[in-house]
């Protein structure tokens, strides 16, 4: 089956504005580049969450050479490099204990500004900050079926939009809503990429951030959760996740 994407992209630090990009590199460990810095609460051993921490969602973050530029909603700005600061720092993750190396450099103190408190930038290793599989896929014949239930009109006007709602590695083009949910272990050719479908992926409040500013719009959380399949924890459905079979770089169409 040949896939065809639209938008592909990704948050080179977790939890800001999900970016789409002309081509993004795929291998075994998802979208390279994706996730690559997090932000930490050191005192609290804490990596910074989007659903704790929505006012993240309306920084963008974009890795140019070596430089990390961020920029915040109001035009406040900084570019350089992030350098090693020698420390390290174990934070839990979901359960899981992830080493983080703390870095120097102007980010911090912008972050801190915006957030009302103190954060440190991390380089997290691939992976390490990603909850379930590290790609995930969502179709625009769900987005629409999803907006027209809803009475959403301007999430299905705006599919890229709506892809960095869901903050959705890929955005197929699919006729049929939740087609996605039955090539459960099959694989896909998606532009030279190889990739084989996971399972259906749990959604949490974030989904009910605009995309652009983090400012909650909408309960679209609760209305999933009125027909699509809940998993143990009440979680609605939307989007599939996905592995990397043949690595290679997506360029949406």
């Amino acid at each position: 089956m040949e896939l065809q994407v639209t938008r592909a992209g990704f948050a080179a630090v977790k939890g800001t504005r999900h970016l789409a990009y002309d081509a993004v590199a795929l291998d075994a460990r998802g979208a390279l580049g994706d996730r690559r810095y997090c932000l930490v609460d050191v005192t609290g051993r804490r990596v910074l969450k989007t659903v704790q921490h929505p006012a993240l969602v309306a920084v963008t973050a974009e890795v140019e050479g070596r430089r990390l530029a961020v920029a915040l909603p109001g035009g406040e700005s900084v570019s350089a490099e992030p350098t090693s600061s020698g420390e390290t720092l174990t934070c839990d993750y979901w359960g899981r204990p992830v080493p983080l190396e703390l870095l120097d450099g102007p980010h911090a103190a912008l972050f801190s500004r915006h957030l009302g408190r103190e954060v440190r930038l991390a380089a997290a290793p691939r992976g390490g900050v990603v909850f379930g599989e590290p790609l995930t896929l969502v179709t625009t014949a769900s987005v629409r079926d999803l907006a027209e239930r809803t009475g959403r009109r301007g999430i299905s006007d705006d599919l890229p939009g709506a892809a960095a709602r869901f903050r959705a590695t890929l955005l197929v083009a699919t006729d049929e809503p939740y087609a996605e949910e039955r090539w459960l272990g099959q694989e896909v050719e998606a532009g030279g990429v190889r990739l084989r479908i996971g399972a259906p992926i749990p959604r949490c409040a974030v989904i009910d951030l605009d995309p652009a500013t983090g400012e909650r719009d909408g309960r679209l959380l609760k209305a999933l959760a009125t027909y699509r399949p809940l998993n143990r924890a009440g979680e609605p459905a939307f989007g599939v996740y996905a592995r990397v079979v043949r690595p290679g770089t997506v360029s949406p169409s």
